[in-house]
């Protein structure tokens, strides 16, 4: 059987007091934004040249342009309740286009890279599930061959207990867990790196 990868991508539409809500408590709607973007673009950049297909979901409307390039990437809504109902229709929508082979992602990372991601995709030929922890207790990537719904099922979104409850759901499964990585949600997650001191000077 032919192999056809997917790397979904999920973003927000950068618009102020939207976006990075628990960091703008912190900086302000203003810097929020900005990291947000930088955030978007770093993003776009570790994942355009992958060989894969490529759909960004937007969690409100559909620019008609940005940085996500038409012919690069797939633009597409994210539809449900909760991010369980969004994801799990993302993914229910990639199978169902006859790709067997789908990761998702958020668009917060910055300790993440291209390399990352194409091994994270060849995991998947020897294991059924691939699985990013987060420090936070939740995952920057998760990736499968065939539909699991429960795994987006009585999750509490963006709760400490994310990651454990979604691997016990996988306790029977040949799953492998990536290396643990930091997504971007606080202060704290920044204010010594570098490259963000741009936003508080």
């Amino acid at each position: 059987m032919e192999t056809r990868s997917l790397l979904i991508i999920f973003t927000r539409n950068p618009e102020p007091g939207k976006v990075k809500t628990r960091l703008a408590r912190e900086v302000g709607d203003k810097a929020a934004l900005e990291i947000y973007k930088f955030l978007l673009q770093y993003t776009h950049s570790i994942t355009k040249d992958l060989l894969m297909d490529k759909e960004v979901y937007y969690s409100g409307s559909i620019p008609e342009k940005d940085i996500w390039e038409e012919g690069i990437f797939s633009k597409k809504l994210q539809q449900g309740e909760d991010l369980g109902d969004r994801m799990q229709h993302a993914f229910q929508a990639g199978f169902g286009n006859g790709y067997n082979k789908i990761i998702i992602i958020g668009s917060d990372m910055y300790d993440l890279d291209s390399r990352d991601l194409n091994i994270a995709f060849s995991k998947l030929d020897l294991f059924d599930f691939v699985v990013g922890p987060a420090e936070d207790g939740g995952y920057y990537l998760l990736g499968m061959k065939e539909l699991r719904k429960e795994l987006f099922q009585q999750k509490k979104w963006g709760a400490a207990t994310v990651l454990d409850d979604t691997l016990q759901d996988l306790k029977n499964d040949k799953i492998i867990l990536l290396p643990e990585r930091n997504d971007i949600d606080i202060f704290e997650d920044i204010k010594d790196h570098e490259d963000f001191q741009q936003f508080f000077t």
